[in-house]
């Protein structure tokens, strides 16, 4: 832990230096530009001035991770007057330390030739009174731009804290929606077994009770995993009808029309099982007469549309736990990007789900 610490520390001050040393490097470029416009007629040596200016703001491209460490360390804001007074007298120290720097430049490099001071100790006092402004507020320019980058760190951090806990929080939405419905769903399935016992159909309840077992392995196999292809759907769906025909005898016909091509659509997983399973209670169970049970799958532009229609009157369908939990879950994974509606349509009730058209890779 320490050396990868120490590796990630010493990464970091690279990088500060090397976006210090690019910023000064153009400030000084842009101060270089300026001193050869103004003397443009002076003869001067315009490389030596360039590299002069550069040389004179890289004290302070050195200077600006220190800066910066400070500025952390003794924090300006929430307002303390001793972290105030200090940066003051550091800002006052780094300046002369600064000028020291400019006028031992300026005598060596002579970018102005003649022109200029000849004397290190009268330099640096006239430079001193005449640039100590200038320092400091380079100084707490720097302390500026290094609380302004830490404040977008930050903001960056905490938006995507707020991202992650609102991506675990639909998570957890989606997981406490799936278990409240698969109690739901067995509750359902044990009370029609039950109802096959009570009217001495053996046969018809080991069948419903193996029925049972396939839908529960589909639950478990796919416990967590929020989207499926809509064949596994189809034919998770299809198994649990068996279910319901073995209840019903000959009053339940079902037809199912999913093309090849929408097969391999992602959907929520257990999506289908509480639209038909009210389909059979408000459309079969309650009707003397035998009724269908449709399910019809199809593409339309970029959406994939699913309709489950049944026998019946859209005031008599009640929105239970089935329906509620649909809805919700639809709007949890797809948002905006989903369309769920109950309607009547020629004496039946018809479920649609409209989910972007997206398939499984592969």
């Amino acid at each position: 832990m320490r050396p990868e610490v120490k590796v990630r520390r010493r990464s970091g001050l690279g990088r500060a230096l090397a976006i210090a040393f690019v910023a000064w490097s153009v400030f000084g470029a842009v101060c270089a530009a300026t001193v050869i416009w103004d003397m443009r007629t002076h003869g001067h040596s315009e490389a030596r001035i360039l590299g002069y200016e550069l040389l004179v703001w890289y004290g302070w491209a050195v200077a600006t991770p220190v800066v910066a460490w400070l500025g952390t360390r003794l924090p300006l804001l929430p307002f303390s007057w001793r972290a105030s007074i200090t940066h003051v007298g550091i800002a006052i120290a780094a300046g002369l330390v600064h000028v020291v720097w400019w006028t031992g430049l300026q005598l060596v490099i002579r970018p102005f030739d003649a022109m200029g001071t000849h004397s290190f100790v009268r330099g640096v006092s006239s430079d001193l009174a005449d640039r100590l402004f200038l320092e400091a507020l380079a100084y707490f320019a720097v302390l500026g731009v290094t609380y302004a980058v830490d404040y977008q760190r930050k903001l960056r951090e905490r938006e995507l804290r707020a991202a992650q806990l609102e991506a675990s929080l639909v998570q957890a939405r989606l997981a406490a929606l799936e278990l409240q419905l698969q109690p739901h769903f067995l509750f359902n399935t044990l009370h029609a077994i039950g109802g096959l016992v009570r009217q001495a159909r053996g046969p018809e309840a080991i069948a419903m009770i193996a029925g049972l077992s396939d839908l529960l392995r589909y639950s478990l196999d796919h416990a967590g995993k929020q989207l499926v292809p809509l064949e596994q759907e189809v034919a998770i769906i299809d198994r649990y009808l068996e279910i319901q025909r073995l209840r019903f005898s000959d009053r339940l016909a079902v037809t199912i029309d999913v093309p090849r091509d929408v097969q391999r659509v992602r959907v929520p997983a257990l999506m289908l099982q509480p639209l038909v399973e009210n389909a059979v209670r408000h459309g079969i169970e309650r009707a003397a007469e035998p009724g269908t049970i449709a399910i019809v799958a199809r593409r339309a532009g970029d959406s994939l549309v699913i309709e489950i229609s049944n026998p019946g009157e859209l005031a008599e369908v009640a929105e239970g736990i089935g329906i509620t939990n649909t809805r919700e879950r639809l709007e949890q994974l797809f948002g905006a990007r989903h369309q769920f509606a109950l309607r009547a349509e020629a004496g039946r009730v018809i479920a649609a789900v409209t989910l972007p058209f997206d398939e499984v890779a592969g």
